[in-house]
């Protein structure tokens, strides 16, 4: 491919597939062939996170290349505004085809369903595995098979049907391995050694705030019926049952996995069968970490590291060289945007917040990203999970959290209001965060610079810190 060609693009978003259920992370739980041939063949990113650990959020930032705040769609329950500028619209307007099939899960209607793409086929709100609604713009169908099967084969399709040269643009977005995980025969059944239990399964949460308490996210005491698809054995003590229903929960969990790990492979042989390959930026990520039994829980929304980093492998082999390698810098959903477009020779929309990666992903791998990521969750105490409003920073070597516990009005968000509290971890002595520092004299100087930086960074990306959050001793009055 030459300087002046653009690549085509192929973005295969999934959902709640956690780094560490990725062969290339070095999964101790599953094997991920066809998806770690995208790391082989291109660049494992390792410290990538999402800037709002929830599904809705998350696609709002990666699309629009924004801040929650800024892009509105804070929580599940808050639509997006289609009509604001996203990379793909910047695409199209470049003359790429473009097109989006799988799960799309940020309203329905007009002014909420997908706008700049030719063509879109979404499931609709969560979708189903068996069976699922399609919608398009001509209306809905219900297409028989199983999502993650048919999600690719309309992607495929849609590749097929394009004449000429022109570039194009695909994101390829599954249901799976979403909650209840509901695997294929092809794959249901297929794991049936012990799973791995995670060092954090017996976590007591005993040095954090109360959100922590809060949360109804244990395997042990708030996975239903339907996430197990059986009951467990009555002879089984607490403890016992607790173990039982981790590894019902993973062998589902997986075995979704497993079926987006084929189908990943059948977009790589289509892009080699057509020798498109070498010339296709190829990314394989996920909306948001997940809990996989780490802490005891499964689900996502804190920003523990399990449900804020994201898995992100990108191939692009006549661009990038140096295949297999990793990159250690920091890179968020915010900066999706601007990269793709810097890969495509683009200047990103002026609204756009990110740092294009592009540089270390070619030709200065060592150029530094950010020092900090900025993270806020808005939903707090939502009626299934109860998990508590919070933001944050997140460095190289530390973690500062403020949960301040407030709903604020917003749509999912509960009345109620707890008082605020902090945590911090030290990401060096303690990557499992089992041991909130903030409180620890040893820790004092690191914690107010911590502050500093979160007040910053609030101020830069034009987020407001809610008024219970001091002025920090080392800002400016």
């Amino acid at each position: 491919m030459t300087a002046q060609q653009r690549p085509n693009i192929v973005l295969i978003l999934t959902d709640d597939h956690a780094s560490h259920a990725i062969g290339a992370y070095g999964s101790v739980v599953n094997a991920t062939p066809r998806i770690d041939e995208i790391a082989d063949n291109g660049v494992r990113i390792d410290n990538c996170f999402c800037t709002n650990a929830l599904c809705t959020p998350s696609r709002a930032s990666i699309l629009t290349g924004t801040y929650s705040h800024i892009n509105g769609v804070t929580t599940l329950e808050t639509p997006i505004d289609a009509s604001q500028p996203t990379f793909i619209t910047q695409l199209h307007e470049a003359g790429y085809r473009t097109a989006l099939v799988g799960k799309w899960h940020m309203g329905e209607g007009p002014g909420h369903d997908p706008e700049g793409f030719d063509y879109w086929a979404v499931l609709r709100d969560q979708g189903e595995y068996f069976n699922p609604q399609i919608l398009t713009s001509d209306g809905v169908e219900i297409v028989e098979g199983y999502a993650t099967d048919i999600i690719t084969d309309l992607s495929l399709q849609w590749l097929e049907s394009l004449p000429g040269d022109e570039p194009w643009c695909i994101l390829i977005h599954h249901k799976a391995p979403h909650r209840p995980w509901e695997p294929d025969e092809k794959h249901k059944g297929m794991f049936t050694n012990p799973i791995p239990v995670p060092d954090t399964f017996d976590d007591d949460y005993a040095t954090r705030s109360s959100a922590a308490h809060r949360a109804a996210m244990r395997i042990a005491d708030h996975l239903t019926l339907t996430d197990l698809k059986q009951s467990p054995p009555e002879d089984l003590t607490y403890e016992q049952a607790a173990l039982w229903k981790y590894q019902r929960y993973m062998e589902d969990y997986l075995a979704c996995v497993a079926s987006v790990d084929d189908n990943v492979g059948r977009v790589i042989d289509w892009l080699r069968d057509n020798n498109v390959l070498d010339d296709t930026l190829m990314m394989y990520t996920s909306d948001q970490g997940f809990f996989l039994g780490d802490h005891g829980w499964f689900d996502k929304r804190f920003m523990y590291d399990e449900s804020l980093r994201m898995p992100l492998l990108v191939s692009c082999p006549s661009r990038i060289s140096d295949h297999g390698r990793t990159i250690e810098q920091i890179v968020t959903n915010v900066d999706f945007a601007q990269t793709i477009l810097d890969a495509a020779g683009l200047e990103p929309h002026p609204r756009m917040q990110g740092v294009s990666f592009w540089p270390q992903l070619t030709d200065t791998p060592d150029k530094p990203t950010r020092d900090a990521m900025y993270y806020r969750y808005f939903e707090n105490d939502d009626a299934n999970h109860h998990a508590l409003a919070h933001y944050g920073v997140r460095t190289e070597t530390h973690k500062l959290i403020y949960f301040y516990n407030d709903g604020m009005g917003l749509p999912g968000s509960s009345p109620f209001v707890y008082p605020p509290e902090w945590e911090m971890y030290d990401l060096v002595e303690d990557p499992e965060e089992l041991r909130n520092v903030y409180h620890e004299p040893a820790y004092r100087d690191q914690r107010e610079e911590l502050k500093a930086v979160l007040w910053s960074l609030q101020a830069e990306l034009g987020d407001t810190p809610h008024p219970s959050q001091p002025i920090p001793e080392r800002v400016s009055r």
